[in-house]
């Protein structure tokens, strides 16, 4: 089973033929939302809501622990998590989509593990290489066989929002080594990797991060929108190619 977590602005698959949503419970308290179930181009998913449905939920308000624990109660192997992010390299313009391979966390107060508590046994994870090489290689093959243009590799700043960042906290992550920036990268990948599920993020740049290309002194979230809207159908394909690899 494959599951697709949306962020903000991918609240919904256009193309997923829905066929049911399930409640779960979890002893982490509430989801976001009901999942999902539904056929995308014939292969059956399940789609997430991160920021839940109407996107009601801030970065650092998300039931992080509740959404991993839900998929992994209903058997899901591997994760595709869809995030918007702002760029730090001029070549990365708003709309490309990206395959980091690495993330920072700069977020905090976040509930960041399941091994916690006086009934939780001490359990310490590898985390050198976050993201999934056998999710990430299918959705690099998916973009070979459609000719997407899909960046391999990059450093995802995941900071604590739900404000953006300055220019000047921009400059740092540049130099702390990052490419693109989110606010929801963290713990997500971490707490998958906690549960033995394969975890990988496609991130679509929506705009420059502040103080980069045209966000000098500004940066438009209505831009970041229309780039969302417009970077959708490039989403789908590639998605649709990933599901088919391997089976």
């Amino acid at each position: 089973m494959i599951a697709i977590i949306g962020g903000s602005g991918l609240a919904q698959l256009p193309a997923l033929t829905i066929t049911h949503r399930q409640v779960v419970r979890t002893p982490y308290g509430e989801p976001s939302c009901a999942l999902t179930f539904g056929q995308l181009d014939g292969h059956s998913i399940v789609f997430l809501a991160r920021h839940g449905y109407g996107h009601v939920y801030a970065p650092h308000e998300i039931n992080y622990c509740a959404n991993l624990w839900a998929l992994k109660s209903l058997h899901v192997q591997q994760i595709i998590a869809l995030a918007s992010v702002g760029g730090m390299r001029d070549e990365w313009l708003p709309g490309s989509l990206v395959l980091p391979d690495q993330l920072i966390d700069y977020t905090w107060g976040r509930k960041h593990t399941f091994f916690e508590g006086p009934e939780e046994p001490v359990e310490h994870i590898d985390f050198t290489l976050p993201y999934c090489a056998k999710v990430r290689d299918r959705l690099l093959t998916a973009a070979q066989q459609t000719g997407q243009v899909l960046h391999n590799g990059g450093t995802y700043a995941v900071t604590q929002g739900p404000r953006l960042e300055t220019a000047a906290e921009i400059a740092r992550l540049k130099r702390d080594g990052a490419d693109i920036v989110g606010m929801t990268g963290m713990p997500e990948a971490a707490l998958a990797r906690e549960l033995g599920v394969s975890y990988a993020c496609l991130a679509v740049v929506v705009n420059y991060a502040a103080g980069c290309g045209d966000s000098q002194k500004h940066v438009s979230l209505s831009a970041a929108n229309d780039v969302m809207a417009d970077s959708m159908g490039r989403i789908e394909t590639l998605l649709k190619a990933a599901l088919a690899v391997g089976c």
